[in-house]
């Protein structure tokens, strides 16, 4: 095991249906491979039944704990793993916005991929900031006030906390290398 993230601790916040196998499954492995401690959390408890391209069932992931019973103050970044249908659930929930809003006013680092960034714009995050995503959720961002680009991975430090945003699972790697960057 590597060593380099080792004491850091990551909250993973997801839906428990719907989320996007590799961009759930990629970030906890290697970020507990660098040494990090990996919290799942979910609106329920029990396990995370993934997608595979939002079509295909997947492996289930455990589920840690509540995401009504974590503070931002308890760890150190925050990951928020894609799916069409995981993102849309979660920025309609109240609790995912007060979370994530948490994270960013606490000046911790806050890494969205594929769809999840809608939550950003529900939680008035994506304001200002530049970013990127799957290409059909670009509007929106834009519409929010972001500045899309279509790039690998978009980090962008311009406003109190670091947000690393990416687009598909095709770009895991650059997206993981960012938010073990942003750690180390």
């Amino acid at each position: 095991m590597n060593s380099t993230l080792e004491g850091r601790k990551i909250l993973i916040l997801t839906s428990n249906f719907g989320t996007e196998t590799d961009e759930i499954t990629g970030p906890l492995a290697t970020l507990r491979e660098a040494g990090a401690s990996v919290t799942v959390v979910a609106p329920e408890a029990g396990v995370v039944k993934t997608l595979v391209r939002d079509r295909e069932p997947g492996p289930e992931v455990q589920v840690d704990a509540l995401y009504d019973s974590v503070k931002a103050a308890d760890f150190d970044a925050l990951v928020l793993p894609g799916g069409t249908l995981n993102a849309d659930s979660l920025r309609a929930d109240e609790t995912a916005q007060f979370l994530v809003r948490s994270f960013a006013a606490d000046g911790k680092p806050v890494a969205a991929i594929c769809h999840a960034p809608w939550l950003l714009v529900e939680a008035g995050l994506a304001d200002g900031r530049a970013l990127t995503s799957v290409p059909t959720i670009r509007t929106d961002l834009s519409n929010a006030g972001g500045r899309w680009a279509d790039e690998e991975v978009v980090v962008d430090d311009s406003t109190g906390f670091r947000l690393i945003t990416s687009r598909t699972p095709d770009d895991l790697d650059a997206f993981n290398a960012a938010i073990i960057e942003a750690l180390s």
